[in-house]
């Protein structure tokens, strides 16, 4: 069988214990997996797209096949690129399905030859998501059941020199 190359995007910001959690699966299914950054233009993100890869980096740097890299302009275009043929997504809950259906679907007529998968996080996680944990860092609540130690250090930096 082949090498397959798959990509995971999303804006990460910050990465959780759900986001690790698909990857370390995806990474299981997928010769490579790049964890792909996303510049949104329409989000005022928290962290620099340099701060979010290079936590993410320094969480998956003992890991060979899992790359991290940073990307605007259509998903598509990059997993051409790059060669990619699989795009994957990660389900909390059947509010995520509708607009992750259309998401894969759009990416499927821009694309035939992706195919979109969804990976289900852990129960555990199944409700969590980077603007619940960004919410309790900044009102100086406890998230380390959500969120690495680096990723909570990185946290508490930001809102302290906010403050």
């Amino acid at each position: 069988m082949k090498p397959i190359l798959a990509v995971y995007p999303g804006t990460f910001d910050p990465i959780t214990y759900g986001h690790i959690d698909v990857v370390e699966r995806a990474a299981q299914l997928f010769s490579k997996l790049v964890i792909l950054v996303a510049r949104n233009t329409s989000k005022a993100p928290l962290f620099t797209d340099d701060e979010r890869v290079a936590m993410i980096r320094e969480l998956f740097r003992r890991r060979p096949s899992v790359e991290v890299d940073a990307f605007d302009g259509l998903l598509v275009d990059y997993a051409r690129r790059r060669k990619a043929s699989v795009i994957v997504r990660g389900l909390r809950a059947v509010s995520d399905f509708e607009v992750e259906f259309q998401m894969a679907l759009t990416n499927r007529k821009l694309a035939r030859e992706l195919e979109t998968i969804f990976l289900v996080p852990r129960e555990q996680y199944s409700y969590l998501n980077s603007t619940i944990v960004r919410e309790i860092a900044r009102l100086g609540g406890d998230v380390s059941d959500f969120v690495p130690p680096i990723v909570r250090r990185k946290l508490r930096a930001k809102f302290k020199a906010g403050r």
